[in-house]
């Protein structure tokens, strides 16, 4: 086999989260696309590593049997919903299984694996979309949305994204549209010029509070006042309760604030989730399926409460917390798990790096009249050590790390705590696998796991994991 050979092979499976594989010759031929079990393509060979082969410029000869026609007219332009051309049956029992096995690579012992909890939505379920501006050719319109699949620079309107709400779908076209017919540049990457970089939309799903936020740079000095106006007079099915205009001349991508204009309305929008309100800011994380999350969070006070159960039955053996437990809520984000937890704790104490969060988290807690948490700014590792010098040891501790995951090095400080049970809730199981390693080096183990499908039509999957320790 050699680079520029012309090939054909059948999709025969997928590695997470979506990287489709057949075999040649018996070496693995790794197409790049979103090709699905069923597939047969023809395509060159443009890399060649040990027994692996990547297959690129690829014509597909014939489709999968069970291949549907998405409903996005983008699906082939964005690099988003890489599922949706599956049923949505299909979609959940395929990362099912995709979850399962990669968990199979870390866990060679029986642990129950509970079946995928389905998102109460397959569309229209995002509560926030980040949209970039740009172009989609060189020179060409001005184009605000996602980015072209396979591409870091090549924008594409995605005026008919199907996981949105459809509110989001007219802001979109009326801001790009706006800005498009005066000339206002886009903020180009590589040169660091220009002023429109980003169109930050949130929605309340419980409430029905809409939130704009317009990203851009100090070059220009516009009156966004016009634009404000034309956004109040669209007719939406939910209410703008929000216009905000932010200021970055950062030369990262992502979005942060030198300086904040509120243009109409609050700086927050409200959600609700089981019966705790909570105010999301512009910046702070919240999950962006608000009906899913209750099914997340559902299955952690699930875990909770059956280590409670099993709790009261050991507890005349002393090797156990007598009363409520102290729970440890860490990388808590806005504090959403510690507050839905906080009534089956003594207390909640829960740590996370970003100040604002914490600054939310604890505010939202008073409103909630919630009085046995307490929400703590910092790196975990570090707080870890100020929690312990106020004689605070944690009975539970739950994880709810980024993408990256914990880290061998917080999992082994944690290990001092000898806890009887931690549950990881992980979006992203490749880095909870390589936690895991380090937990059951230390003498825990995976009792279960379940799957929650919070981003349909995508690849993207939630994992629960309930941990205990083996020696008590």
């Amino acid at each position: 086999m050699r680079k520029g050979q012309e090939l054909e092979i059948e999709v025969i499976g997928i590695e997470f989260p979506n990287k489709p594989y057949g075999y040649y010759d018996e070496k693995k031929i790794y197409p790049i696309g979103n090709y699905i079990i069923g597939h047969k393509l023809k395509g060159i060979v443009t890399k060649i590593r040990n027994k692996k082969v990547e297959l690129k410029k690829i014509n597909i000869l014939k489709k999968a049997d069970n291949e549907i026609e998405p409903e996005c007219p983008h699906f082939n332009l964005c690099g988003g919903c890489s599922f949706q051309n599956l049923n949505y049956n299909e979609q959940t029992e395929l990362k099912k299984n995709l979850v399962h096995n990669i968990l199979k690579n870390a866990v060679d012992y029986h642990f129950k694996y509970e079946n995928i909890i389905k998102s109460p939505k397959e569309f229209e379920y995002r509560n926030k979309m980040e949209f970039s501006f740009g172009n989609e050719i060189l020179d060409g319109p001005l184009t605000l949305g996602m980015h072209k699949k396979g591409s870091f620079h090549d924008i594409i309107t995605v005026s008919d994204c199907k996981i949105m709400d459809s509110d989001f779908r007219k802001i979109l076209l009326m801001t790009v549209g706006y800005f498009s017919d005066r000339n206002i540049p886009f903020y180009h990457r590589l040169k660091h010029t220009g002023f429109l970089r980003n169109l930050v939309i949130r929605k309340g799903e419980k409430t029905g509070e809409i939130s704009i936020n317009l990203v851009t740079t100090s070059q220009l000095n516009i009156n966004l006042s016009e634009w404000k106006n034309k956004l109040l007079k669209l007719e939406c099915r939910n209410r703008i309760f929000s216009i905000i205009h932010t200021v970055n001349d950062n030369l990262s991508d992502s979005v942060q604030s030198d300086k904040e204009n509120i243009l109409f309305g609050n700086r927050d929008i409200n959600e609700k989730i089981f019966n705790l309100n909570f105010k999301i800011s512009p910046y702070s994380f919240f999950q962006t399926n608000s009906d899913g999350v209750e099914l997340l969070y559902g299955k952690v006070l699930e875990y909770i409460e059956e280590i409670t159960s099993m709790n009261k039955k050991n507890v005349q053996n002393n090797t156990l917390y007598s009363e409520k437990p102290i729970i440890f809520d860490l990388f808590s984000g806005t504090g959403t798990i510690g507050q839905i937890v906080s009534e089956k704790a003594k207390h909640v104490y829960g740590i996370e790096l970003i100040e604002e969060a914490v600054r939310k988290a604890n505010e939202n807690a008073k409103l909630n009249n919630v009085k046995n948490t307490e929400f703590i700014a910092g790196d975990v590792f570090e707080k870890l050590d100020e929690l312990e010098e106020r004689n605070i040891k944690p009975d539970i501790i739950i994880l709810d790390p980024p993408r990256p995951g914990v880290g061998e090095k917080t999992v082994t400080k944690l290990m001092k705590y000898n806890v009887s049970n931690i549950i990881y809730v992980s979006c992203n199981p490749k880095t909870l696998v390589q936690d895991l390693i380090t937990f059951q080096n230390n003498g825990y183990k995976l009792l279960k796991v379940c799957p929650v499908d919070m981003f349909p039509q995508t690849p993207h999957v939630e994992v629960v994991g309930l941990l205990a320790k083996q020696d008590i």
